[in-house]
């Protein structure tokens, strides 16, 4: 029955109101807050590694049918490995894709795949004889694999979560598409963690390029004042003694700058 107009005007029932939109506007779901916690948790993680081992323990956490779950890795020219799992039986499963080329993650992360491979019931599901075999004989009956989203820069890496059940029909509609923002978020941190190792990397060797430049002027320095000679000279010298003894000429830079006193 609709509210009559002017019980608008009564605080309790403004009050009650108020309540019930906050509730319904702010209030997460559990697996809401289970994506905040793991996002927070992935920004904070640096690593390739890091970020795949909170993939494998979250699709665990996430999907009530999982039992084992892996996370595989295409290379550029196509080779398949796994270098995070829950369970070491998870990556002899995925051995077995490699060598027959054929399985539910050799399906999602080919280039012209449907981004899920699913299975509830190997037994009865020819597509990959030779993985359903292997499945059935240490006891799993469902997988779900999901691709993660391709690294747009060269080589352009790709991989894929795989959730290992021991129940056929263990995975539904529901249990794909939280895999699905799964394999999103993974991809998006993955590409983070990488490039926060590349400016790494970088940041170091120009450190070391930096730190290399100011010990060979002191090595220069040091010929210049002993010899009498210029810049350049003294830099030939040390281009030369380097060729001739086979050393890094910063090596003998650092070595003639750091025992100067003791050699002549």
């Amino acid at each position: 029955m609709a509210r009559d107009p002017k019980d608008l005007d009564d605080p309790d029932w403004a009050k009650d109101r108020m309540d019930f939109v906050a509730d319904r506007d702010s209030a997460l779901g559990p697996l809401a807050q289970q994506f905040v916690v793991l996002t927070t948790s992935l920004l904070t993680t640096h690593t390739a590694a890091g970020v795949l081992q909170e993939l494998a323990m979250a699709a665990v956490r996430f999907l009530p049918g999982a039992d084992m779950v892996s996370v595989t890795l295409r290379d550029a020219d196509g080779r398949l490995h796994t270098p995070v799992s829950t369970d070491p039986l998870a990556v002899r499963l995925d051995e077995v894709q490699c060598e027959s080329g054929r399985g539910p993650c050799a399906t999602a992360v080919a280039p012209s795949g449907p981004a899920y491979s699913l299975s509830n019931d190997l037994a009865s599901d020819n597509q990959w004889p030779e993985f359903a075999k292997a499945s059935l004989d240490v006891g799993f009956h469902a997988v779900l694999s999901t691709a993660m989203m391709r690294d747009p820069q060269p080589p352009e890496l790709s991989g894929a979560i795989n959730v290992y059940s021991r129940r056929r029909r263990a995975f539904n509609a529901h249990d794909r598409d939280v895999m699905l923002l799964l394999a999103s978020h993974g991809s998006l941190a993955l590409a983070t963690s990488r490039a926060i190792t590349s400016a790494q990397l970088q940041a170091e060797h120009l450190h070391k390029a930096i730190d290399s430049r100011d010990v060979i002027g002191q090595a220069k320095g040091i010929l210049m004042q002993r010899r009498k000679i210029s810049a350049d000279e003294a830099f030939d010298v040390l281009r030369e003694t380097s060729q001739s003894l086979n050393v890094k000429l910063s090596e003998l830079a650092e070595t003639l700058a750091g025992r100067h006193l003791e050699i002549d």
